[in-house]
């Protein structure tokens, strides 16, 4: 441990003090404040033994004065204008050597940006991202550094130290410099989105097409989490259709309002997928459904009008064994796709990626932890560029469950229940493996109506075709 330095935290939130106290477990000393002093003083107050550790300030020139230089401090504030509020704050209390550690979810952009305010300033800057809600910032998170080599030469024992283990292996990395952790935390939350919405389908499926129970649901997702799909998602999902009402004593997910939450970190994902022209057609449709379950009134609307959906599924038309290999194949084509956006944004950004290390530090702390990810580290280790769905043991494991896929997908649209994640996925596998695609005729099109050009298969040089229309400009 390097003794010269000392720790701080702002943000005492639900976030910022159970990672306090993680990191005064690991037997760092830490300062911590929070705009509101009453806030500080009772988290002090209930930290137990822990509380020798931690130094509470009522004030900001307080806190950073009870830091030793070079100082690092971290931020667990509200991404977006309180970040930028509070770096204007410390700012001009800050000296050479001093760091400030954006642990919130930030966006990327911002983070770059300001990585490059801080190139101006007497202190540094870096983002990481911490993955692992309240339970993984108290007792080991999978972090997402962002900075310079030299930024985790300094801090990596301390992010090291507080990490979650997987067999004794840190989950905790250097990612790139500038934004490079807080855009792979981001998409990671994109493939959070995106799991969550096939086991919600899945869940549907269960449901409303076979008519089955919370109480067999709930032994059904236990069943497969001692499978090829164990995970933390797959796992709580089990607990909580297990879960009764303390008040009804009816199932706990039958009193649950079926209209989803989301921070956004899911939409920046979709929206970074454009920018870059990565297709995650996954991970927009697991957006889009939350986008359309919170829209009550108007699915009420269209029940009415067209006719209440779904429907049950015809005796034997999907069995559960086909269901769940249904779900390893959507799985696999999710992450594929996760991968593929976190190699093209490397290339553009000149982020030195370490794929394999994120497949690695994915496996324990974070919300998408997840068997799967030891082989998926393995596939990936010196295979740059090339896609996930082409490598061993996925390659196989497509081959074997895509039928599968195809089966549910079939079943839920013949009786409307809806599947955008897992039908996405199946689309997006489909047009990967289409030798000769149907883009030949919008390039014609937009020729036709723009004097676009195109290309031939012949190479013959003829860059506008025979419409006998004069071209007009494209809207």
């Amino acid at each position: 441990m390097d003794e010269t330095m000392n720790f701080g935290l702002i943000g005492l939130g639900t976030m910022g003090g159970a990672l306090a106290l993680n990191i005064a477990e690991h037997g760092f000393p830490i300062t911590v404040y929070n705009r509101t002093g009453e806030v500080t003083e009772h988290f002090t107050a209930n930290a137990g033994e822990l509380a020798q550790r931690l130094t509470p300030t009522a004030t900001l020139e307080e806190f950073v004065a009870a830091i030793k230089p070079p100082r690092a401090i971290i931020l667990m504030v509200p991404a977006g204008p309180v970040v930028d509020a509070q770096i204007d704050a410390l700012a001009p209390l800050l000296g050479p050597g001093d760091v400030i550690i954006d642990a919130g979810n930030a966006n990327y952009a911002d983070t770059e940006r300001r990585t490059c305010r801080a190139g101006d300033e007497e202190f540094d800057f870096i983002g990481i991202g911490v993955s692992g809600g309240e339970e993984g910032a108290r007792h080991g998170p999978s972090i997402m550094v962002g900075g310079q080599p030299g930024h985790w030469q300094r801090l990596g024992h301390l992010f090291e130290a507080i990490s979650a283990k997987y067999e004794g292996v840190p989950c905790a990395a250097l990612m790139g410099q500038g934004g490079a952790g807080h855009f792979v935390k981001m998409v990671h939350n994109g493939i959070e989105y995106a799991d969550m919405q096939m086991i919600a389908e899945a869940y549907s499926l269960m449901r409303d097409g076979m008519g089955q129970d919370s109480t067999r649901i709930a032994r059904v997702f236990e069943q497969w989490n001692r499978g090829p799909l164990a995970s933390y998602l797959i796992e709580i999902s089990g607990k909580v259709a297990r879960a009764t009402d303390p008040i009804t004593g009816a199932p706990m997910l039958d009193v649950i309002r079926d209209a989803a939450g989301q921070k956004g970190t899911g939409r920046w994902t979709a929206i970074e997928a454009q920018h870059l022209a990565v297709p995650v057609p996954v991970i927009e449709a697991a957006v889009a459904a939350r986008n359309i379950s919170a829209r009550t009134d108007e699915r009420a609307k269209g029940a009415e009008v067209f006719g209440q959906m779904p429907r049950a599924l015809p005796e034997g038309a999907l069995d559960l064994e086909t269901l769940e290999r249904a779900l390893i194949a959507g799985k696999i084509l999710c992450y594929a796709q996760g991968f593929e956006m976190l190699s093209v944004a490397a290339e553009k950004f000149f982020w030195d990626l370490p794929m394999a290390t994120i497949a690695r530090i994915w496996r324990a702390g974070c919300i998408i932890r997840s068997d799967m990810l030891n082989d998926m580290a393995t596939a990936l280790e010196g295979a740059e560029g090339e896609s996930l769905i082409h490598a061993e043991p996925f390659r196989s494991l497509l081959q074997e469950h895509e039928a599968a896929l195809r089966e549910t997908v079939i079943a839920a649209m013949r009786t409307g229940i809806a599947v955008p994640a897992l039908s996405s996925g199946l689309s997006w596998f489909d047009a990967m493996r289409t030798r000769r695609s149907s883009a030949n005729i919008i390039q014609a099109q937009r020729d036709f109506f723009g004097a676009h050009s195109f290309q031939r298969l012949d190479g013959v040089d003829a860059p506008h075709g025979p419409w006998g229309d004069s071209p007009l400009a494209e809207g």
